[in-house]
């Protein structure tokens, strides 16, 4: 039982109550029901409890595989990075590459490195570092050479080789021109996967976390988590995206039906010998339909305002995605599309039309994730389709990466386009939140924080950035519980009503009375998955 604090139900018959109780994985009472039941008390005073969150698109696998290399994701500028990469090969002399994920791709002039300051650090061997994007890769001279990239070398069909006036290449590889390089970078072993991925659920259960879309895996990691299912030790559900590749998608659906029976019957397993623990599932499919405005590769139906040459990359032709999409939800799986830029939602959510029209009704929530450049005549689109939009709510203010990067590219009146969260809601469209982890934060209430003010952490600008597009609290928790729920089909979980799911995440603090500005620093003092206690401060 859970008493004397504040219970934010989720559930708007009953929205709030003061006391919850919890017995064999269900919620089996609320308020003056619950407090008379003898029981384990768990005392709330000051406290808030709400479903535990569920994050709509994150990577646990890759983040968390990507804290054993070079720590250069908090990085406080290019000396500082230079220093961490210099200091991580001379600590792995062994390691024939040098690796990094997650740099902060704001500071560097325009989002370009160079492969000379990297040989400054390593010179012996190849060094690759992917931008917190995942869309950017910077190298040095020894990886250039090492994938053969010169003067000579073309940009692939949907990638970029940032070249000098000279058009001697820089050291920055965007989208498909990444390929060259990440092709040779030698390939982490399951143990080490194995180990990663349980780095990345204890950071998960501390911040509340427990169900994740998995957005992006080939069929080959989904054993990964199978066994960490299998041992007991898995502290959240997860549904696992598997990722279509444009050039050999008809290939793959074979393979990816197959992963999800495998997947099914090894939960069947785990139920059958009383297994503790999430559960897996491998039920949709991945779709990265651009890259993003940053590297001036998301797709746009303008052309950049620094680049006006280009539109940007999208990595599908509009007839090839529709004939996709369409193959994969007569497969059964949900689509889901990264789309950033606005011709790329467009063509996402002409793709998704063809479903409907091609394959016939049936309950198919497709997601477009991300959703950050919607052009003003798709914003009901969403709600006519049936498509759920999930947005990452902490990109949705005036960073360093929005002010130097981000609006320069788009001009002034794209930019006011940007992350219409209010607005795609009012249209009754669907809407779930997530982090994008590694690229940002996975730490929920940081997104909700953002949600409801449009505000760096800094409190900047005063009032929001495009304030019109502000959350109320309760509409931002619903996004990261309920709407989650809803894009997973889990009728079960989303909110803390009488015979739910006993999912539940405990706050740190009294968020009735907590002024807005306050949201982002709110600790997680508890974390249950299934009814059964997964993290505690």
């Amino acid at each position: 039982m859970f008493r004397g604090g504040t219970v934010l139900t989720g559930d708007p018959r009953r929205p709030q109550t003061d006391a919850l109780a919890i017995a064999e994985g269900r919620l089996v009472a609320l308020g003056d029901d619950a407090a008379a039941l003898d029981g384990d008390v768990i005392e709330i005073t000051g406290q808030t409890v709400v479903p535990g969150f569920r994050d709509g698109h994150i990577h646990p696998l890759w983040g968390g595989t990507e804290s054993l290399d070079a720590p250069v994701v908090d990085a406080a500028d290019l000396e500082d990075l230079l220093e961490r990469v210099g200091t991580h090969a001379a600590q792995n002399p062994d390691e024939p590459w040098v690796v990094g994920h997650g740099y902060p791709c704001e500071m560097l002039p325009g989002a370009v490195g160079r492969a000379e300051w990297l040989d400054r650090v390593v010179a012996d061997r190849p060094v690759a570092l992917w931008a917190s994007d995942h869309h950017t890769m910077w190298v040095n001279s020894a990886a250039l050479r090492a994938a053969g990239i010169d003067a000579a070398t073309p940009d692939p069909p949907a990638g970029e080789i940032v070249k000098d006036a000279d058009g001697q290449p820089v050291g920055t590889l965007r989208e498909g021109a990444m390929d060259a390089v990440a092709s040779l970078v030698p390939a982490r072993d399951t143990v080490d996967k194995g180990k990663g991925l349980r780095i990345a659920l204890a950071q998960m259960a501390a911040a509340g976390i427990v169900w994740a879309q998995e957005a992006a895996l080939s069929p080959d990691d989904v054993d990964v988590y199978l066994d960490v299912m299998r041992s007991g030790s898995l502290t959240a559900d997860v549904d696992i995206a598997l990722r279509v590749d444009p050039a050999r998608w008809r290939e793959q659906r074979d393979a990816f039906v197959a992963a999800r029976r495998g997947a099914e019957l090894a939960v069947a397993e785990c139920d059958a010998d009383r297994v503790g623990g999430g559960r897996v599932t491998v039920r949709t499919v991945k779709v990265f339909a651009d890259g993003v405005i940053e590297s001036g590769t998301g797709a746009l139906l303008e052309p950049y305002t620094d680049a006006p040459h280009s539109h940007g990359i999208p990595n599908w032709e509009a007839a090839e995605l529709a004939e996709a999409l369409t193959a994969f939800d007569a497969d059964g799986f949900q689509a889901h599309i990264h789309a950033i830029g606005d011709a790329a939602i467009r063509m996402s959510l002409d793709g998704i039309e063809q479903v409907l029209r091609r394959n016939g009704p049936r309950e198919r929530r497709p997601v477009i994730a991300h959703t950050q450049l919607v052009h003003p005549d798709d914003v009901a689109r969403f709600a006519a389709l049936g498509t759920v939009a999930n947005f990452e709510p902490l990109w949705a203010c005036q960073s360093l990466v929005m002010t130097q990067l981000t609006e320069p590219r788009l001009g002034e009146e794209r930019s006011r386009w940007q992350y219409p969260i209010a607005s795609v809601l009012a249209t009754g469209a669907p809407v779930s939140f997530g982090s994008d982890w590694p690229v940002s934060s996975m730490v929920p209430m940081e997104g909700i924080a953002v949600a409801v003010t449009r505000q760096t952490p800094e409190g900047e600008p005063p009032g929001g950035w495009l304030p019109d597009e502000r959350l109320t609290l309760d509409q931002a928790l619903r996004a990261y519980t309920a709407g989650t729920a809803y894009q997973a089909f889990d009728a079960a979980a989303g909110t803390l009503a009488e015979g739910a799911r006993a999912d539940v995440c405990v706050l740190d603090a009294d968020l009735a009375s907590l002024p807005a500005a306050e949201l982002s620093g709110v600790a997680v003092a508890g974390t249950w998955l299934h009814g059964v206690e997964v993290h505690r401060l």
